[in-house]
């Protein structure tokens, strides 16, 4: 079906859906290379398990856990309550992924939230979900952690004041446009630099929690004792505490990134839940000892006074050694930017795919088979949002948007029991778990509202500001001829620039398995 947002039928795009080698003939005609031609266009399946491991890892060790302990700390009042606060985030985020397992292997569509939304609820529920990410939690979260990097990258340049404003935008501008011509290149070298890059930001958070341990073996813990880590600057209200998780969410964000890409991991039934069980409670446990590292050697009003917290603790602790933790923490956020560039990229194309946004953004590359028009989107609106906004009052937005669509998804589990209790699932976790975890969203996003409803309602005017695109952009069918012409010429050049096309799918790749009609049969019945 073409989709809807750029309408109609295609008079003068290169190619449709069903036609995807005549429009690479004609791509290759001016350069005589026809011999390239691929006899298949299609997603690659190069995401096995280590890099599926590594994107999650990478997606949520960004910029979170260098900048949120100051605002779950400035928030929970206390050592000890902002603790518990970080183990309490890694156990909610565990509860969330075990969700997301079962609806990815339930659902095997790239996507993540919006596909699963889609297929739950239906178009205009799911397409609310795709506008506030395309429009707001991606781009802002990816402005967060290029900022961060540049910050990180221009501290040891600019030691005694905060990097001037251009400067840093310049250099997050670069960064990006950089991490996207790679991502445009190769899916391969995109998910090997995420490799790399992971390790060495699991490696620089081991240098924090080594060093200190030291400090703790030689005694200087005084600060996390009980009776010190529970001294309260101020009482915190309940409100507070709720916007302390709020904070330390925006560390655990990017638990549910694999589920972008599952059409592009190697037997995804298999692998996508044995990388969500061993990456969440490794980042959870790396979490925790890292901020006892940081109470062991900084007092919490040094804590709150830093910009740079890591490099603050290393110039404490590592004298002339110090200028390492800038360069580790740089090279931390670049992976995340890498890791974002990737997973948010697949949205957008999955997106355009059901007909949501225009159909360009569903094409790939004809020989590199990569999104290339999904990354430009990305690439561009981080860019924007890199310009108008301020770290923290951004990762408060991203973080009320990421837990409404998290808590969404998660209620669409339910629904879904209820609605096809004889679909085939091959993860089916416990009620247990999508219930607590809803309780618990519930109670923190009622909270939020109540202590920043300024905040909380600009989040939710970003979300449904969508209804009228919706109607207007999907829903509206018999748009003036004048406005499909204008987009089907944009498609045209579009595809001649980047050399894209259409994808070629495998129904049984993408589709749910609708019944498991005999248990001793080897054959599924599968929805077309």
């Amino acid at each position: 079906m073409v989709a809807d947002m750029d309408g109609g039928k295609r008079k003068r795009s290169i190619c449709s859906r069903q036609e995807p080698l005549a429009a690479l003939k004609i791509l290759k005609d001016g350069n005589n290379k026809r011999d390239e031609i691929p006899d298949r266009v299609t997603l690659k399946k190069e995401i096995g398990l280590l890099s599926a491991c590594t994107i999650i890892i990478g997606n949520i060790i960004g910029s979170g856990i260098f900048i949120s302990p100051k605002g779950v700390l400035e928030h929970s009042g206390s050592v000890g309550l902002a603790l518990i606060v970080w183990i309490l985030g890694g156990c909610i985020a565990a509860l969330g992924s075990l969700c997301y397992a079962e609806l990815g292997v339930t659902i095997p569509k790239s996507g993540g939230d919006y596909s699963y939304v889609t297929e739950i609820f239906g178009g205009l529920v799911g397409f609310l979900l795709l506008w506030s990410a395309v429009l707001i939690m991606y781009p802002t979260t990816l402005a967060v952690i290029a900022l961060t990097f540049s910050n990180y990258v221009l501290q040891p340049v600019f030691p005694d004041c905060v990097p001037p404003y251009m400067a840093t935008r310049l250099l997050s501008t670069v960064c990006l446009l950089f991490l996207t011509w790679v991502n445009c290149s190769s899916v391969r070298m995109a998910t090997r630099i995420q490799d790399v890059f992971t390790v060495g930001k699991l490696a620089a958070l081991g240098l924090i929690i080594v060093v200190g341990l030291v400090q703790i073996c030689k005694g200087n813990y005084e600060g996390l004792t009980p009776q010190v880590a529970f001294e309260f600057s101020t009482t915190p209200s309940v409100g507070q505490i709720a916007l302390a998780f709020l904070q330390a969410s925006f560390a655990f964000s990017g638990w549910n990134f694999l589920n972008y890409v599952t059409e592009e991991v190697v037997e995804p039934r298999r692998n996508l839940p044995r990388a969500i069980y061993i990456s969440i409670p490794l980042v959870t446990f790396v979490y925790t000892l890292t901020n006892i590292a940081y109470f062991s050697a900084m007092s919490p009003e040094e804590l709150l006074s830093s910009n740079a917290v890591a490099v603050t603790f290393g110039e404490k602790l590592l004298g002339m050694f110090s200028v390492i933790m800038p360069i580790s923490v740089a090279l931390s956020t670049f992976g995340g930017i890498n890791g974002y560039l990737f997973t948010s990229s697949r949205l957008c194309f999955s997106g355009a795919r059901e007909g949501h946004l225009p159909s360009l953004l569903a094409m790939i590359h004809f020989k590199n088979c990569t999104p290339i028009p999904a990354l430009l989107c990305c690439c561009t609106a981080t860019i924007v949002i890199l310009c108008i906004g301020e770290t923290h009052n951004l990762i408060n937005y991203v973080s009320f948007i990421n837990y409404l669509s998290y808590g969404v998804t998660i209620a669409g589990l339910l629904y879904y029991r209820w609605k096809k209790p004889k679909l085939y699932r091959p993860i089916k976790v416990n009620l247990l778990v999508p219930i607590t975890y809803l309780m618990f969203w519930v109670l923190l996003l009622g909270f939020s509202l109540y202590s920043e409803p300024v905040v909380c309602g600009v989040g939710l005017v970003i979300m449904l500001t969508g209804v009228p695109v919706y109607f207007l952009g999907v829903h509206w069918k018999a748009k003036p001829k004048c406005i499909y012409d204008f987009i089907e010429s944009a498609t045209y050049v579009a595809q001649r620039l980047c050399f894209v096309v259409f994808p070629q799918f495998d129904p049984i790749e993408i589709s749910p398995i609708e019944e498991w009609p005999d248990k001793s049969s080897d054959t599924l019945s599968r929805k077309s």
